[in-house]
């Protein structure tokens, strides 16, 4: 295995206050490519990626295929290389039409890891991946696990690190890892971490994450003119069911109804915006979901459901709340199904049990979010030494 080297590359604008990048636009990791152009040069190259890793209007690997650098593989994530697969949805290996380039999926439901034969593929990986800063929105697990390979065999792994649209604040319990571990959870963090992903990937490097303390060789490409308090506007939309910011926002509070049969909105135009059932009573707001695109089998099928549409709530009181457990108290209450009204996956997502009792037994959102308060102030000391940019 090659000595272990950590390269960070800082950009000067990280220590420079917040307020003097009011009007400049944010640069992400990929633009910088004097910065990684040389750690390629001559070796075979892999990329984790799918449709949000672009500059301007370019894809990152047809940038580097016309630039004649050796892309060996493509590696895709939960929703494909091109992003319209269904959430959870197992996605077959192909080639990319453009370029010829094999895609090796990471999400057909066969292995957690890339095979022996793939990695032997390249000498250095790329990451270019648009996340949302949630523990069960699973491009990070992806990430972690292709980190836990490349430790393994000593493969060298740069982030081209892309800003959090949620990494202006921490909030939800840190997943208990001896019981709720999965592919929507695989990390001790809290639901919302404020983190990008390079700075999650310094994180396992340096809290001893991977299998038997490893340390993958790492190389994390920083963006330019961001802080974690930069209100970051998505260009693309990272999955097919997250249309645009205000359902980003809402995310961390509505994920949970995908663990009840309560319809978040999928297979209508506002998924994770609205909330509903065929038997909730005393809403005048409906919605029928339909077999689309991103959503072919959605729950609650071309049922006429009842609820709340959320999609008109100021993003200022979205940011005030954080992650808001009323929406899934007040199904929970209408419903009046007990513990029929929740799925064992309801505990990966929110990542401790105490959540789903206190919930049966009366306690408010407030009186919820209160009991993880201890784990938010713990979360953010731990971070602090991984942090690249300025809280």
């Amino acid at each position: 295995m090659k000595n272990l080297r950590f390269t960070l590359i800082f950009v000067a604008a990280l220590m420079l206050p917040t307020m003097l990048f009011a009007g400049k636009r944010v640069k992400v990791g990929a633009e910088q490519t004097s910065e990684y152009y040389p750690l390629i040069e001559g070796k075979r190259v892999a990329v984790m990626s799918n449709h949000t890793g672009v500059v301007g209007d370019r894809h990152i690997v047809d940038i580097m295929h016309d630039k004649g650098f050796n892309i060996t593989g493509i590696f895709a994530p939960e929703h494909g290389f091109r992003g319209s697969a269904d959430a959870g949805e197992h996605v077959s290996s192909s080639v990319d039409e453009r370029t010829g380039i094999p895609i090796r999926s990471l999400y057909d439901g066969k292995k957690a890891r890339p095979s022996d034969e793939d990695m032997a593929s390249f000498d250095v990986l790329i990451i270019d991946i648009q996340d949302v800063g949630l523990r069960f929105y699973t491009y990070y697990v992806t990430m972690l696990r292709l980190m836990e390979a490349c430790a393994e065999e000593g493969k060298h792994m740069i982030v081209l690190d892309r800003p959090n649209p949620n990494g202006f604040y921490v909030d939800g319990p840190i997943l208990d890892m001896k019981r709720y571990k999965s592919g929507v959870g695989w990390a001790p963090i809290p639901v919302v971490h404020g983190m990008t992903l390079g700075e999650i990937a310094m994180m396992a490097n340096g809290e001893g994450w991977l299998t038997d303390g490893r340390k993958c060789e790492l190389t994390v490409v920083c963006c330019k003119n961001y802080t974690h308090q930069t209100k970051y506007e998505l260009p693309i939309a990272p999955s097919p069911n997250l249309r645009d910011m205000k359902a980003i926002y809402l995310y961390p509070s509505t994920c949970y109804f995908e663990a009840t049969p309560v319809s978040l909105g999928r297979g209508t135009d506002k998924p994770f915006l609205v909330y509903g059932h065929p038997n909730m009573l005393g809403y005048d707001f409906s919605f029928t979901p339909r077999s689309v695109d991103g959503a072919k089998n959605p729950p609650q099928l071309d049922r006429k459901c009842y609820g709340v549409d959320l999609s008109q709530i100021p993003d200022e009181e979205i940011w005030a709340k954080g992650l808001n457990l009323e929406y899934v108290i007040d199904a929970y209450q209408n419903l009046n199904l007990d513990d029929h009204f929740f799925r064992s996956f309801f505990e990966l997502l929110i990542g401790r049990d105490y959540v789903r009792k206190m919930i049966k037994k009366g306690a408010t959102a407030d009186e919820i979010k209160a009991m993880w308060a201890d784990d938010v102030v713990k979360f953010k000391e731990q971070r602090r030494p991984y942090l690249l940019y300025e809280e």
